[in-house]
């Protein structure tokens, strides 16, 4: 991904995009997502995270480690820390 693309995305970007692909691999519509449930209350399955990260980190343009599913359950949580990995990552590309 272009690297000015990833340094536009907010929590609120990457918590839409969360949303709509969780909703995908449930077969539910995204209004049926609660943004603050739990991950593992939505009903999704390893394959189906495993999906999702996959899917993430082409979205966000870096790996995703599967220990900020438990560090951050709930897909509010887990965006605004997506969005402060990107932030980090822009931080070291000003320093060097």
């Amino acid at each position: 991904m272009d690297p000015n693309v990833v340094t536009t995305l907010t929590a609120e970007a990457i918590q839409d995009w969360l949303v709509t692909n969780i909703a995908e691999q449930l077969g539910v519509t995204p209004d049926e997502i609660d943004v603050q449930a739990h991950l593992d209350s939505l009903g999704l399955d390893s394959a189906q995270g495993m999906i999702i990260a996959s899917k993430g980190e082409n979205f966000l343009g870096f790996p995703i480690s599967p220990l900020l599913l438990l560090h951050y359950p709930t897909i509010e949580t887990l965006s605004e820390r997506l969005s402060e990995e990107i932030a980090g990552s822009e931080s070291e590309f000003l320093e060097i």
